[in-house]
């Protein structure tokens, strides 16, 4: 509750001002009523629109995505976007290629109108649904519902195939970013600063180099919090921004990606 009012007051916004909330996270508090819902009953936000939604660590760029196309078509004029994640409520600590990984988090950004060519310049999303076996959370669902079996095998856990993501990251991500740079008629050399996902100091030094980018501009707290899915981009972005590393104008790039699989990046001119 606390991010997504933090995030409020930066709008300088009240609550009754949302239009819509996107809650990006693989660990709601229910199958339903989404999160968002609850977000919205929590905030007083009664005349926004709710909905969850999951594409794992690349749902906060999914959500920033979608926000985006709400207020392009000027159907909405204020929208919040949440990444939150309690990554240690689904993790196996005695698995060590998973529990040294994750941690818990929430971000939150307000999305609207701006002017003089700045905010999202452009979006760029992607999937490989053939490679969701890596990265998973087997039981839980309608396919797989809980039973005694089901917990005894720890399948409500996640499990994943870190050499098989890592490669996969450590490809997507640059390229990733440089198709975003593309749609809105940029190149690398134009990054003023990126703000990746955070699960990977290997993957974040591997897209600075294919960017070009010396690490001085490119923000990594995944010493402190972990990957934290789809709350690590805001709370990276967040913290950015009030240690003044972004400014007025500069060129911003958001890369990730996650479960699904799934990738996303995005272009701000901050």
């Amino acid at each position: 509750m606390l991010e997504k009012k933090k995030a409020l007051e930066m709008a300088n916004i009240q609550p009754k001002d949302l239009d819509l909330i996107i809650v990006a996270t693989v660990t709601p508090d229910n199958a339903f009523p989404s999160t968002a819902c609850i977000v919205q009953s929590n905030l007083g936000a009664k005349n926004a629109a709710a909905f969850d939604l999951e594409a794992g660590c690349s749902g906060f760029l999914y959500g920033l995505a979608t926000g985006k196309q709400f207020i392009s078509t000027g159907l909405y004029k204020y929208v919040l976007v949440i990444g939150a994640e309690t990554l240690s409520k689904i993790t196996n600590w005695n698995d060590r290629n998973t529990c040294v990984l994750f941690g818990d988090g929430a971000g939150a950004v307000v999305l609207g109108p701006t002017v003089d060519g700045k905010g999202i310049l452009s979006t760029h999303l992607g999937a490989d649904g053939e490679g969701g076996k890596v990265l998973t959370q087997p039981a839980g669902g309608s396919r797989m519902p809980a039973t005694i079996e089901t917990v005894n095998q720890n399948l409500h856990y996640i499990k994943m195939d870190g050499s098989e993501v890592f490669k996969f990251a450590v490809r997507i991500m640059g390229n990733a970013a440089k198709k975003a740079l593309e749609l809105c008629n940029l190149d690398v050399s134009d990054i003023d600063y990126l703000v990746p996902h955070q699960a990977n100091i290997r993957i974040i030094s591997s897209a600075a180099k294919r960017l070009k980018l010396s690490m001085d501009k490119v923000y990594v707290n995944l010493d402190k919090y972990g990957n934290m899915s789809a709350a690590s981009i805001p709370v990276a972005l967040d913290e950015a921004v009030r240690k003044g590393k972004i400014n007025e104008n500069d060129i911003v790039v958001l890369v990730g990606f996650g479960a699904g699989l799934t990738w996303g990046s995005c272009v701000i001119k901050w």
